[in-house]
Protein backbone atom coordinates (compact mmCIF):
# COMPACT_ATOMS: atom_id res chain seq x y z
CA UNK A 1 0.00 0.00 0.00
CA UNK A 2 1.11 3.47 -0.86
CA UNK A 3 1.86 6.03 1.53
CA UNK A 4 -1.44 8.95 1.91
CA UNK A 5 0.59 12.00 1.75
CA UNK A 6 0.62 14.65 -0.07
CA UNK A 7 3.29 17.93 0.79
CA UNK A 8 4.13 16.10 3.84
CA UNK A 9 0.52 15.88 5.37
CA UNK A 10 -0.81 12.96 6.60
CA UNK A 11 -4.71 12.88 4.78
CA UNK A 12 -5.95 9.92 6.57
CA UNK A 13 -6.70 8.80 9.99
CA UNK A 14 -6.70 4.65 11.20
CA UNK A 15 -8.29 4.59 14.70
CA UNK A 16 -6.88 0.94 16.32
CA UNK A 17 -9.34 -0.26 18.21
CA UNK A 18 -8.59 -3.06 21.37
CA UNK A 19 -10.14 -4.45 24.26
CA UNK A 20 -9.59 -2.22 27.79
CA UNK A 21 -7.72 -3.71 30.45
CA UNK A 22 -8.01 -4.90 33.93
CA UNK A 23 -5.58 -4.70 36.79
CA UNK A 24 -6.28 -8.74 36.12
CA UNK A 25 -5.53 -8.54 32.52
CA UNK A 26 -2.88 -11.67 31.89
CA UNK A 27 -0.39 -12.01 28.98
CA UNK A 28 -3.30 -13.52 26.93
CA UNK A 29 -4.69 -10.45 27.02
CA UNK A 30 -1.91 -7.63 27.26
CA UNK A 31 -0.57 -9.50 23.81
CA UNK A 32 -3.53 -6.89 21.75
CA UNK A 33 -1.34 -4.11 23.15
CA UNK A 34 1.90 -5.56 21.25
CA UNK A 35 -1.00 -5.98 17.99
CA UNK A 36 -1.79 -2.62 18.04
CA UNK A 37 1.90 -1.18 18.76
CA UNK A 38 3.27 -3.17 15.79
CA UNK A 39 0.11 -2.69 13.50
CA UNK A 40 0.00 0.85 14.66
CA UNK A 41 3.98 1.60 13.28
CA UNK A 42 3.15 -0.07 10.03
CA UNK A 43 0.17 2.18 9.21
CA UNK A 44 1.82 5.03 10.32
CA UNK A 45 4.98 3.92 7.75
CA UNK A 46 2.29 4.19 5.10
CA UNK A 47 1.16 7.27 6.43
CA UNK A 48 -1.85 6.97 8.47
CA UNK A 49 -2.38 8.96 11.29
CA UNK A 50 -2.92 6.80 14.00
CA UNK A 51 -4.93 6.76 17.16
CA UNK A 52 -5.02 3.56 19.50
CA UNK A 53 -8.47 3.53 21.72
CA UNK A 54 -10.10 0.84 24.14
CA UNK A 55 -13.39 -0.04 23.65
CA UNK A 56 -15.48 -0.50 26.78
CA UNK A 57 -19.46 -0.58 27.14
CA UNK A 58 -19.28 3.90 27.77
CA UNK A 59 -20.81 3.51 23.64
CA UNK A 60 -21.75 7.82 24.04
CA UNK A 61 -17.90 8.48 24.68
CA UNK A 62 -16.24 6.05 22.73
CA UNK A 63 -18.47 7.33 19.65
CA UNK A 64 -17.33 11.31 20.59
CA UNK A 65 -13.93 9.80 20.74
CA UNK A 66 -14.07 7.82 17.33
CA UNK A 67 -15.98 10.51 15.33
CA UNK A 68 -13.77 13.45 16.44
CA UNK A 69 -10.68 11.56 14.85
CA UNK A 70 -12.69 11.13 11.55
CA UNK A 71 -11.51 7.68 10.97
CA UNK A 72 -11.11 6.07 7.45
CA UNK A 73 -11.10 2.52 9.00
CA UNK A 74 -11.12 1.47 12.40
CA UNK A 75 -8.93 -1.55 12.72
CA UNK A 76 -10.55 -3.97 14.76
CA UNK A 77 -8.38 -5.68 17.71
CA UNK A 78 -11.31 -6.46 20.20
CA UNK A 79 -10.93 -9.94 21.42
CA UNK A 80 -13.09 -9.55 25.13
CA UNK A 81 -15.47 -6.89 26.31
CA UNK A 82 -15.13 -6.62 30.29
CA UNK A 83 -12.70 -9.35 30.29
CA UNK A 84 -15.25 -11.65 28.31
CA UNK A 85 -15.15 -13.75 25.37
CA UNK A 86 -18.85 -13.92 24.80
CA UNK A 87 -18.79 -9.81 23.69
CA UNK A 88 -15.83 -10.22 21.53
CA UNK A 89 -19.13 -9.88 18.21
CA UNK A 90 -20.82 -6.42 20.13
CA UNK A 91 -18.06 -4.37 19.13
CA UNK A 92 -18.61 -5.06 15.43
CA UNK A 93 -22.01 -4.28 15.65
CA UNK A 94 -21.37 -1.35 17.38
CA UNK A 95 -19.09 0.01 14.83
CA UNK A 96 -21.73 -0.87 11.77
CA UNK A 97 -23.88 1.25 14.11
CA UNK A 98 -22.07 4.18 13.75
CA UNK A 99 -20.99 3.53 10.53
CA UNK A 100 -17.36 3.49 9.97
CA UNK A 101 -16.27 0.68 8.15
CA UNK A 102 -13.56 -1.70 9.81
CA UNK A 103 -11.03 -4.71 9.43
CA UNK A 104 -11.91 -8.31 9.93
CA UNK A 105 -15.03 -10.37 9.94
CA UNK A 106 -18.23 -8.79 11.40
CA UNK A 107 -20.95 -9.68 13.76
CA UNK A 108 -22.19 -12.80 12.95
CA UNK A 109 -19.18 -14.97 11.90
CA UNK A 110 -17.53 -12.84 15.15
CA UNK A 111 -20.56 -14.34 17.19
CA UNK A 112 -20.87 -18.01 15.35
CA UNK A 113 -17.10 -19.08 15.18
CA UNK A 114 -16.84 -17.34 18.89
CA UNK A 115 -19.42 -19.72 20.29
CA UNK A 116 -17.13 -23.11 19.74
CA UNK A 117 -20.15 -25.16 20.17
CA UNK A 118 -22.43 -23.34 17.87
CA UNK A 119 -19.55 -23.17 15.56
CA UNK A 120 -19.13 -26.90 15.65
CA UNK A 121 -22.92 -27.77 15.75
CA UNK A 122 -22.75 -25.37 12.33
CA UNK A 123 -19.58 -27.51 10.96
CA UNK A 124 -21.17 -30.93 11.19
CA UNK A 125 -24.39 -29.65 9.42
CA UNK A 126 -22.01 -28.58 6.95
CA UNK A 127 -20.41 -31.39 6.57
CA UNK A 128 -17.35 -30.02 7.77
CA UNK A 129 -15.11 -32.80 9.54
CA UNK A 130 -14.86 -31.85 13.46
CA UNK A 131 -14.53 -33.85 16.84
CA UNK A 132 -17.86 -35.08 18.42
CA UNK A 133 -18.47 -33.22 21.71
CA UNK A 134 -20.89 -32.95 24.65
CA UNK A 135 -22.40 -29.95 26.62
CA UNK A 136 -24.52 -31.31 30.21
CA UNK A 137 -28.14 -30.67 30.18
CA UNK A 138 -28.30 -30.33 26.24
CA UNK A 139 -29.79 -32.77 23.30
CA UNK A 140 -26.16 -34.60 21.98
CA UNK A 141 -25.60 -33.18 18.99
CA UNK A 142 -24.23 -36.35 17.80
CA UNK A 143 -23.14 -39.66 18.31
CA UNK A 144 -20.91 -40.60 21.43
CA UNK A 145 -18.92 -43.76 22.06
CA UNK A 146 -17.00 -45.00 25.77
CA UNK A 147 -14.95 -45.14 27.33
CA UNK A 148 -12.93 -42.16 25.66
CA UNK A 149 -10.81 -39.71 25.95
CA UNK A 150 -11.72 -36.16 25.92
CA UNK A 151 -10.61 -32.35 26.71
CA UNK A 152 -13.04 -30.23 28.57
CA UNK A 153 -13.00 -26.44 27.44
CA UNK A 154 -14.52 -23.02 27.69
CA UNK A 155 -17.20 -22.11 25.69
CA UNK A 156 -16.30 -19.01 24.41
CA UNK A 157 -12.44 -18.03 25.38
CA UNK A 158 -9.77 -18.18 22.87
CA UNK A 159 -5.86 -18.14 23.61
CA UNK A 160 -5.93 -21.59 25.13
CA UNK A 161 -7.55 -19.31 28.21
CA UNK A 162 -8.54 -22.24 30.59
CA UNK A 163 -6.71 -25.16 28.77
CA UNK A 164 -4.25 -27.30 31.20
CA UNK A 165 -3.21 -30.88 31.14
CA UNK A 166 -6.34 -31.17 33.68
CA UNK A 167 -8.26 -30.84 30.57
CA UNK A 168 -7.55 -33.91 28.85
CA UNK A 169 -9.64 -36.51 30.86
CA UNK A 170 -10.96 -40.33 30.13
CA UNK A 171 -14.51 -40.71 31.10
CA UNK A 172 -16.65 -44.58 30.56
CA UNK A 173 -19.72 -42.78 30.65
CA UNK A 174 -22.12 -40.08 29.87
CA UNK A 175 -22.40 -39.71 33.48
CA UNK A 176 -18.99 -39.65 34.52
CA UNK A 177 -18.09 -37.02 31.14
CA UNK A 178 -20.79 -34.66 32.47
CA UNK A 179 -18.99 -34.60 36.05
CA UNK A 180 -15.80 -33.97 34.52
CA UNK A 181 -17.08 -30.66 32.50
CA UNK A 182 -18.85 -29.48 35.90
CA UNK A 183 -16.15 -29.93 37.30
CA UNK A 184 -14.34 -27.77 34.87
CA UNK A 185 -17.17 -25.17 35.04
CA UNK A 186 -16.62 -24.74 38.27
CA UNK A 187 -13.15 -24.22 38.85
CA UNK A 188 -12.97 -21.63 35.88
CA UNK A 189 -16.12 -19.96 36.77
CA UNK A 190 -17.24 -20.20 33.10
CA UNK A 191 -19.03 -22.45 30.52
CA UNK A 192 -17.64 -25.28 29.84
CA UNK A 193 -17.87 -28.54 26.84
CA UNK A 194 -16.19 -31.88 26.45
CA UNK A 195 -14.94 -32.54 22.83
CA UNK A 196 -13.27 -35.71 21.88
CA UNK A 197 -9.82 -35.71 22.29
CA UNK A 198 -8.11 -36.15 18.69
CA UNK A 199 -4.73 -37.49 20.20
CA UNK A 200 -2.55 -36.33 16.59
CA UNK A 201 -0.96 -33.71 14.81
CA UNK A 202 -2.05 -29.95 15.40
CA UNK A 203 -1.81 -27.87 12.21
CA UNK A 204 -2.92 -24.12 11.69
CA UNK A 205 -4.09 -22.39 8.44
CA UNK A 206 -3.92 -19.09 7.92
CA UNK A 207 -6.23 -16.91 5.23
CA UNK A 208 -6.53 -13.93 4.13
CA UNK A 209 -8.42 -11.09 2.35
CA UNK A 210 -7.38 -10.88 -1.71
CA UNK A 211 -8.39 -8.10 -3.90
CA UNK A 212 -11.51 -8.60 -6.14
CA UNK A 213 -10.94 -12.93 -5.40
CA UNK A 214 -10.45 -15.84 -3.18
CA UNK A 215 -8.56 -15.56 -0.12
CA UNK A 216 -5.23 -16.14 -0.51
CA UNK A 217 -4.33 -19.82 1.79
CA UNK A 218 -1.14 -19.09 3.24
CA UNK A 219 1.33 -22.16 4.19
CA UNK A 220 0.01 -24.30 6.78
CA UNK A 221 1.99 -24.37 9.87
CA UNK A 222 2.05 -27.63 12.78
CA UNK A 223 3.05 -27.61 16.19
CA UNK A 224 5.66 -30.28 17.03
CA UNK A 225 4.99 -31.36 20.23
CA UNK A 226 8.31 -32.77 22.64
CA UNK A 227 6.67 -32.70 26.09
CA UNK A 228 7.54 -34.90 28.76
CA UNK A 229 6.31 -38.35 29.01
CA UNK A 230 2.56 -39.17 29.91
CA UNK A 231 1.79 -35.17 29.22
CA UNK A 232 -0.75 -34.79 26.66
CA UNK A 233 0.22 -33.72 23.53
CA UNK A 234 -2.10 -30.20 23.95
CA UNK A 235 -1.31 -26.27 23.05
CA UNK A 236 -2.26 -24.76 26.47
CA UNK A 237 -2.17 -21.69 28.31
CA UNK A 238 1.48 -22.32 29.27
CA UNK A 239 2.24 -23.40 25.76
CA UNK A 240 0.96 -20.30 24.55
CA UNK A 241 2.20 -17.85 26.97
CA UNK A 242 4.75 -18.63 29.64
CA UNK A 243 8.21 -18.48 27.81
CA UNK A 244 10.06 -20.34 30.46
CA UNK A 245 7.84 -23.13 30.78
CA UNK A 246 8.48 -27.08 29.67
CA UNK A 247 5.25 -26.43 27.77
CA UNK A 248 6.36 -23.65 25.74
CA UNK A 249 10.06 -24.93 24.31
CA UNK A 250 7.95 -28.54 23.50
CA UNK A 251 5.31 -27.05 21.19
CA UNK A 252 7.84 -25.83 18.22
CA UNK A 253 5.97 -24.49 14.98
CA UNK A 254 7.25 -25.88 11.43
CA UNK A 255 6.78 -24.73 8.41
CA UNK A 256 8.82 -27.56 6.24
CA UNK A 257 7.06 -30.77 5.17
CA UNK A 258 7.71 -34.12 3.19
CA UNK A 259 6.42 -34.90 -0.37
CA UNK A 260 4.21 -37.39 1.56
CA UNK A 261 2.47 -34.56 3.56
CA UNK A 262 1.12 -32.58 0.08
CA UNK A 263 -2.23 -34.83 -0.03
CA UNK A 264 -2.93 -34.16 3.69
CA UNK A 265 -1.80 -30.41 3.31
CA UNK A 266 -3.73 -29.68 0.44
CA UNK A 267 -7.24 -31.31 2.12
CA UNK A 268 -6.21 -28.82 5.14
CA UNK A 269 -6.65 -26.18 2.65
CA UNK A 270 -9.48 -27.00 0.75
CA UNK A 271 -11.43 -27.49 4.29
CA UNK A 272 -10.10 -24.24 5.77
CA UNK A 273 -11.71 -22.81 2.52
CA UNK A 274 -14.81 -24.21 3.24
CA UNK A 275 -14.96 -22.90 6.60
CA UNK A 276 -13.78 -19.12 5.81
CA UNK A 277 -17.13 -19.54 2.84
CA UNK A 278 -19.65 -21.01 5.27
CA UNK A 279 -18.79 -18.61 8.13
CA UNK A 280 -18.53 -15.86 5.95
CA UNK A 281 -15.47 -14.68 6.93
CA UNK A 282 -13.62 -11.50 5.95
CA UNK A 283 -10.10 -9.62 6.58
CA UNK A 284 -8.01 -12.84 7.85
CA UNK A 285 -8.91 -16.24 9.52
CA UNK A 286 -6.97 -18.70 10.89
CA UNK A 287 -8.58 -22.74 11.22
CA UNK A 288 -7.09 -24.90 13.70
CA UNK A 289 -6.97 -28.62 13.21
CA UNK A 290 -6.02 -32.27 15.34
CA UNK A 291 -5.28 -34.75 12.96
CA UNK A 292 -5.85 -38.39 13.89
CA UNK A 293 -3.56 -41.02 12.81
CA UNK A 294 -5.20 -42.05 9.99
CA UNK A 295 -4.38 -38.13 8.40
CA UNK A 296 -8.21 -37.52 9.05
CA UNK A 297 -8.68 -33.76 9.70
CA UNK A 298 -10.50 -32.45 12.20
CA UNK A 299 -11.40 -28.62 12.45
CA UNK A 300 -10.73 -27.99 16.36
CA UNK A 301 -12.03 -23.81 15.94
CA UNK A 302 -12.33 -20.85 13.73
CA UNK A 303 -10.97 -18.09 14.69
CA UNK A 304 -12.12 -14.44 12.91
CA UNK A 305 -9.36 -11.95 13.46
CA UNK A 306 -7.11 -13.91 14.96
CA UNK A 307 -3.60 -12.80 16.66
CA UNK A 308 -1.84 -11.27 14.22
CA UNK A 309 1.45 -9.80 16.81
CA UNK A 310 5.12 -9.93 15.21
CA UNK A 311 5.75 -12.95 16.48
CA UNK A 312 2.16 -14.99 16.01
CA UNK A 313 1.89 -17.99 13.76
CA UNK A 314 -0.68 -16.27 11.17
CA UNK A 315 2.75 -13.61 10.74
CA UNK A 316 5.25 -16.65 10.60
CA UNK A 317 3.09 -18.15 7.50
CA UNK A 318 2.90 -14.92 6.03
CA UNK A 319 6.52 -14.23 6.43
CA UNK A 320 6.92 -17.49 4.42
CA UNK A 321 4.54 -16.71 1.97
CA UNK A 322 6.52 -13.29 0.84
CA UNK A 323 3.77 -11.03 2.89
CA UNK A 324 5.85 -8.63 5.72
CA UNK A 325 3.81 -7.50 8.20
CA UNK A 326 3.45 -4.07 6.39
CA UNK A 327 1.91 -5.77 3.37
CA UNK A 328 -0.20 -8.08 5.63
CA UNK A 329 -1.77 -5.04 7.49
CA UNK A 330 -2.46 -3.03 4.22
CA UNK A 331 -4.51 -6.01 2.60
CA UNK A 332 -6.42 -6.21 5.87
CA UNK A 333 -6.86 -2.52 5.82
CA UNK A 334 -7.71 -2.66 2.01
CA UNK A 335 -10.07 -5.64 2.43
CA UNK A 336 -12.16 -3.30 4.77
CA UNK A 337 -12.26 0.17 2.77
CA UNK A 338 -12.06 -0.62 -0.98
CA UNK A 339 -8.57 0.10 -2.76
CA UNK A 340 -7.52 3.43 -1.35
CA UNK A 341 -6.61 6.34 -3.93
CA UNK A 342 -3.33 7.69 -3.82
Amino acid sequence: MRAHRSGGAVKETVVVLHQSMTDEAGPDELDVLDQAAAIGSELRRMGYRVHSLPFDLDLKTLTQRIHKHRPRCVFNLVETVMGDGRLSHVACTYLDIIGVPYTGSGPDAMYLTSNKVLAKSLMRAWGIPTPEWYVPGTPRGCPLDFPCTWIVKPVWEDASVGIDEGCVVKASSIEELAGHVLLRERTLERPCFAERFVDGREFNVALLASPGGPPEILPVSEIAFSLGEGEPRIVGYRAKWVEDSPEYTGTVRVLDFPEDDSALLSLLKDTARACWDRFGLRGYARVDFRVDPDNAPRVLEVNANPCIAPDSGFCASARRAGIPLGDLVGRILNDAVGHLPP
